[in-house]
């Protein structure tokens, strides 16, 4: 409750009865509200009030500023002479109306009149906006009689909302009396049900544009899905159908529609309505305008704000986002279970009812309006919780609802899920659910009324667990739910387009109950500290167990989550042309069956992780690792001696020379080295010889050629001039002024003393880089690199960055040197925060390091970059002495860290810590 203040502000507006002229108002006026503001900030942030009660606080104290601005308007456009005084009243509504302001909110008006207004109420109007809109308020505002307001309400959604919050703030009460009578009138002439059909669509459609999921990790507060605007339709379909006031006068038996809500339910909606508001205000003070969206650089100013510190393995940021997330859990079930309540009191009962039967009550379960309960009066979801998977399974095989009682009683009692823990019939109808038709469908139900985390005591860690990472779209809980309905999709070949290897493969499998169970655990030990995959494999030989999984399909699960990443860091992160890869991930595999579980659970985990993750170059990749693999295994592929696979490589490219003569082809064959021979198949080859042949013909001193591989996903950019030093490091400068990234590269040095660098690279969307006007300017920005008339540290500098939201994403910079990966290279691995040039420094420290490298693969997780170099010294041997390893490493580090302002200090010993650590 807000205490009541003297409204002085309106008398000294009006000194002695006679108006200040109005700059000396405005002055008076933008005094007060800067004095309103500041103390509710005061108030706020010294943590003497909540949220919600800052909220009320601030929209009583822009009561006041209205009424003496009305007042001292009244007294600057004096009515005619014989005419009477004010004949309109001035309404709040919107949030407003509702009596709660946000810091930077918007501010809704109804200028309301018993007829169409007259001159003097239009100048009172335009008087009274010009002032507001002096003192920087936002203000929507309308000027209606109250015949127009019910008109309008009448076939516009959004103005009969906005009224249904509709409260009397100044002027003359009786248009608002009269209009009250009439709305009341219009809301039983059209009734309860088109409203509630009109806000579930109007839902559905923000859904849609703000995230159908409540666990996104940039959830927009007041908008997204568990938001304020979803506890805002429920308040506003119960105020429509029974006209309460706030949501506490549903709790009890004599309240309107008979106790639609329990004491408990009621302080779930208080505590989340003060959270939000919480949040709402502190975005507000943080940016300093209607900032509604929590991203990844308010997170951490705002848990700072709220009082979140680090609790072993989390974060400040993390705890402060799972309450946030576990507070979106409680409203979408509070929506799941009320809305159907508010709809069956105020339109009754459904019209069609559904007879019980036999086998439905052998479940002990009845139909209530047509949908499932536990079967009263003696059966219950305390005394009996298999009934809640009972009502689960019986609903999806039969396509049938379940009543929104039910669904409150097993919210109530879902801690007595862990009864059943081990219990057979249990763990038969859950893997029958997790593995069933619309999997995620019922895992959703499963964890948002809060069965899971009793049934799996593990799980509980990971519910509303993000990540604080741009990768990873959803938290922990909701990506495993997402990657388990991805299996289904794939199962049901709706993938085949885009994963068709994966498809294939889904049909073929035996141990399909393994391949769930891992993809419900690879993420499960996440938020543990440590490696969340060894950990997790651990977990899962734990759990399995419990679930009535077999000592086989045991191991196969904890195999599986110990090794769910493989296939996609060997894929993205090491040269698969290289014999050693393939052999060493065959190695780790042994089982074709155990790679096909590998390659299903590699697609569905990329794909759950977010839309721009997946890609086609992406595609390609993991399945040419899953068929030379299967080949290894199936006893196909042999390893022969490098120099026979040279050999059968040149017999292979000589075969698709045709035009060419036995001189031209034996000029050809003596250019490249073997690595060459073994890094492109012979039609690449092919092509080479003919643009070898162009330029030698023509003296050309630089060929670039670009080639748009679409079904890859890829672009293709092949240059051929004369090698010299830092050569990557140039070319990778112009791709990058070009908005080119690069997601892969073969460099190879002929016999000739020319270089014949290969480049596969993309545009920013993760597609083709395949606009003809841009490749057409890749070409000159190489040449113009590549002669010193481009200078790249400015034009780098010029590319657009990440937006500022991001900044707050921290990725430490990292360098890992392993001479064990590859047989003949020295395998580099650099992880550092992705920008603009950042490949063209680090190549740039390669090189200045005197190493050639043979390769690169380059991926992207969110803002972290990932670059692996396969390189050689001078000599063509591998880099294994630590003498020239260790100015390498701080080198490497140097040129991942972000360029420094001017007059910046202090790096290079957090260099040499991290090159130590490395």
């Amino acid at each position: 409750m807000v205490a009541a203040e003297p409204a002085h502000v309106a008398l000294e507006l009006a000194p002695g009865g006679e108006p200040l002229p109005r700059e000396a108002a405005l002055a008076l006026l933008r005094r007060e509200l800067g004095r309103v503001q500041a103390e509710v900030q005061r108030i706020f942030e010294a943590r003497e009030t909540q949220g919600l009660g800052a909220a009320r606080r601030l929209s009583a104290r822009m009561d006041r500023i209205m009424d003496a601005i009305q007042a001292y308007a009244a007294l600057m456009v004096p009515p005619s002479k014989g005419a009477l005084g004010l004949d309109f009243a001035l309404v709040a509504t919107g949030g407003y109306g509702r009596g709660v302001l946000a810091p930077h909110s918007d501010i809704d008006l109804l200028f309301l009149s018993q007829k169409e207004p007259g001159p003097r109420t239009r100048r009172l109007v335009e008087f009274m906006l010009y002032m507001l809109w002096d003192l920087g308020l936002k203000v929507g505002h309308a000027t209606r009689s109250v015949k127009d307001c019910v008109a309008e309400a009448a076939k516009d959604l959004t103005v009969l909302t906005a009224l249904v919050d509709a409260r009397f703030l100044a002027g003359d009460p009786a248009p608002f009396t009269a209009f009250q009578a009439e709305f009341q009138r219009l809301r039983r002439k059209g009734g309860f049900a088109p409203f509630l059909s009109a806000k579930r669509a109007e839902r559905a459609a923000r859904h849609a544009r703000y995230g159908e999921s409540p666990f996104l990790v940039e959830p927009n507060v007041k908008e997204g899905r568990g938001g304020l605007r979803d506890l805002q339709t429920l308040y506003w379909l119960a105020r429509y159908a029974f006209g309460v006031q706030k949501m506490p006068e549903l709790v009890g038996p004599d309240s309107p529609g008979g106790g639609l809500l329990t004491e408990q339910e009621a302080r779930a909606i208080r505590r989340a309505w003060n959270f939000l508001w919480t949040l709402r205000f502190h975005l507000h003070y943080v940016t300093g305008r209607a900032e509604e969206r929590l991203t990844f650089d308010l997170q951490p100013v705002v848990a700072a704000r709220m009082g979140y510190t680090r609790h072993g393995a989390q974060d400040g940021t993390e705890r402060l986002m799972k309450h946030l997330f576990l507070t979106a859990r409680d409203v979408s079930r509070l929506s799941r279970v009320l809305e159907p309540a508010i709809e069956r009191a105020a339109l009754g009962p459904p019209a069609r009812r559904r007879e019980g039967d036999a086998r439905i009550s052998a479940l002990g379960l009845a139909f209530a309006d047509g949908r499932l309960v536990a079967a009263p009066p003696d059966r219950d979801f305390s005394r009996e919780p298999i009934l809640m998977l009972r009502i689960m399974k019986a609903a999806r095989d039969r396509a049938l609802e379940i009543h929104p009682l039910a669904i409150r009683a097993m919210i109530r009692h879902h801690r007595q899920a862990e009864t059943l823990r081990g219990d057979p019939e249990a763990n038969a109808l859950f893997m029958d659910l997790l593995m069933g038709k619309e999997a995620a469908k019922w895992l959703r139900l499963l964890n948002e009324i809060g069965f899971l985390q009793r049934f799996i005591p593990e799980w509980q860690r990971v519910v509303g667990l993000m990540q604080f990472d741009t990768y990873h779209v959803f938290t922990v809980d909701e990506h495993t739910i997402e990657a388990i309905g991805i299996i289904q999709q794939i199962e049901a070949g709706a993938l085949n387009e885009v994963a068709p290897v994966a498809t294939e493969l889904a049909g073929q499998l035996q141990s399909r109950r393994a391949l769930y169970v891992a993809a419900l655990l690879h993420d499960v030990a996440k938020g543990r500290g440590g490696d969340h995959s060894e950990l997790g494999a651990r977990l899962a030989q734990e759990i399995c167990p419990r679930l009535g999984m077999s000592a086989e399909e045991t191991e196969t699960v904890s195999w599986l989550v110990l090794h769910h990443l493989l296939v996609s860091h060997t894929a993205f992160k090491r040269d698969i042309e290289d014999p050693k890869t393939i052999l060493d991930i065959a190695d780790q595999v042994q089982s074709p069956e155990r790679l096909r579980l590998l390659l299903v659970l590699t697609v569905a985990d990329m794909r759950a992780v977010g839309p721009r993750v997946w890609n086609a170059w992406k595609a390609t990749l993991l399945r040419e690792v899953y068929w030379r693999v299967s080949e290894v295994l199936a006893g196909g592929m042999t390893v022969p001696e490098r120099d026979v696979r040279v050999a059968r490589a040149k017999e292979a490219a000589t075969a698709e020379l045709g035009g060419f003569t036995q001189e031209e082809r034996e000029g050809f064959l003596s250019l490249g080295y073997p690595g060459y021979w073994l890094s492109f198949d012979a039609e690449t080859h092919a092509r080479h010889a003919h643009l070898i042949r162009e330029a030698e013909a023509t003296g050309a001193p630089l060929t670039v050629r670009s080639r748009v591989l679409a079904d890859r996903g890829v672009t293709e950019v092949t240059v051929y001039c004369t090698d010299h030093p830092g050569l990557f490091s140039r070319i990778s400068g112009a791709l990058a002024v070009a908005g080119a990234s690069i997601v892969d590269a073969r460099i190879h040095t002929l016999t000739n003393g020319r270089a014949l660098d290969t480049f596969w690279v993309q545009d920013s969307a993760g597609g083709a880089y395949d606009a003809p006007h841009r490749l057409a300017r890749l070409g000159v920005l190489i040449e113009q690199a590549l002669t010193g008339r481009l200078n790249l540290g400015v034009e780098i500098g010029k590319v657009r960055r990440e937006p500022a939201r991001l900044a707050a994403v921290t990725v430490p910079p990292r360098v890992v040197v392993d001479n064990h990966a590859s047989n003949t290279h020295t395998v580099i691995e650099v992880n550092g925060r992705d920008r603009p040039g950042l490949l063209h420094d680090v190549t740039g420290a390669i090189s200045e390091h005197g190493l050639q490298i043979a390769s690169a693969h380059i991926t992207t997780y969110g803002v972290r970059a990932v670059d692996v170099f396969y390189v050689k010294d001078v000599f063509g041997l591998k880099v294994e002495n630590e003498r020239k390893l260790a100015p390498l490493r701080l080198a490497l580090l140097e040129a991942l860290s972000p360029p420094s302002p001017a007059g910046g200090g202090g790096a290079a010993g957090a260099l040499r810590e991290a090159a130590a650590r490395a």
